[in-house]
């Protein structure tokens, strides 16, 4: 595991920090199964326990049945150390996230390429997209953001600190201005400009708000007329904490963009990591990054060993 990031001097390393960020969810498992293991053998009954531990982690009734199964069918000797139960769970964790996990791309055909980040208000849209920026932008691309979160003051001025952060330039317009019309200003600036990625972030919006998810669908439409292929990504941000919620809302932003990814944020904050394993097996969307903390250190591409030994409190 590496410790330190050399980029950041003394900051933990990724994985020391993704393990922390998890640390709540992985407790619980990991005391959960240390529980059961005093029983001296995973009997019928112990490995129904199992079961309601891993729904108590959020990995939802199918997954915790999944993996319940497949420690059954192990047939672990009766001293099977804790550690061997969980790493046998975070191999099957591991497969279940291995198809998803898929960092985010920019194709340089495209010119530019467009990446629509939306989520539920307070889950964490600007500031992802502010870090992506930096990422883009330290890789060597030229990124221009689109402020089109237009009711609230406090959302432009937080993307322009960002802007200023990363070196990108930011479109925005008065309090109130229509959106969509923002956007389409943005990425006429964005072609003539030459820039290799445009990010429009939308204002956070309740997924049962059918007027909010109808502009987020004006939006969509908007780019697509000066652009057939785009946006060329649809992001959605989920914040950890709301566990199995989050479900809903993928399912309601999908039913009104052609969502393409999720970026799932504050995994630092909850016990409901297991949710993210609960979300690949149900929607088989590509999960881009995941976030542990406040800082653009803190959000990292998902890498799915790390993350399925993590979740079971085990090293990388």
């Amino acid at each position: 595991m590496n410790e330190t990031d050399p980029q950041d001097g003394d900051r933990p390393g990724w994985l020391f920090r993704l393990k922390r960020g998890l640390g709540r969810s992985s407790s619980k498992l990991a005391e959960g199964v240390g529980g059961l293991l005093t029983k001296k053998r995973l009997d019928a009954g112990a490995i129904e326990e199992l079961e309601e531990l891993l729904i108590t982690a959020d990995l939802g009734v199918d997954t915790a049945a999944r993996l319940a199964r497949s420690v059954a069918a192990r047939r672990f000797e009766g001293d099977a150390g804790a550690e061997v139960v969980l790493g046998a769970m975070a191999g099957e964790v591991e497969a279940i996230l291995a198809p998803v996990a898929r960092p985010l791309q920019v194709d340089p055909a495209n010119k530019p390429h467009v990446i629509v980040v939306c989520g539920v208000n307070g889950c964490g849209t600007t500031t992802t997209i502010g870090t992506l920026a930096g990422q883009f932008t330290g890789a060597g691309r030229t990124v221009m953001l689109a402020a089109a979160d237009t009711f609230r003051a406090a959302a432009v001025e937080q993307l322009r600190a960002w802007g200023d952060r990363t070196g990108c330039p930011v479109v925005a317009a008065k309090t109130g201005a229509d959106p969509a019309g923002l956007v389409f200003e943005a990425l006429e600036k964005a072609r003539a400009a030459g820039a290799d990625v445009l990010m429009v972030d939308t204002a956070g919006r309740l997924h049962n708000k059918a007027d909010l998810m109808a502009e987020l669908q004006k939006i969509v439409r908007v780019i697509s007329k000066l652009d057939h292929s785009a946006p060329h990504d649809c992001i959605l941000v989920l914040d950890a904490t709301v566990g199995q919620n989050a479900h809903n809302q993928v399912e309601a932003f999908a039913d009104m963009v052609e969502v393409s990814g999720l970026i799932v944020t504050k995994l630092d904050g909850t016990a409901k990591g297991g949710v993210v394993v609960a979300l690949a097996e149900r929607f088989g969307l590509a999960i881009h990054a995941v976030g542990v903390g406040e800082s653009a250190q803190d959000l990292h591409a998902f890498e799915a060993r790390a993350f399925a030994r993590s979740l079971m409190g085990l090293e990388g």
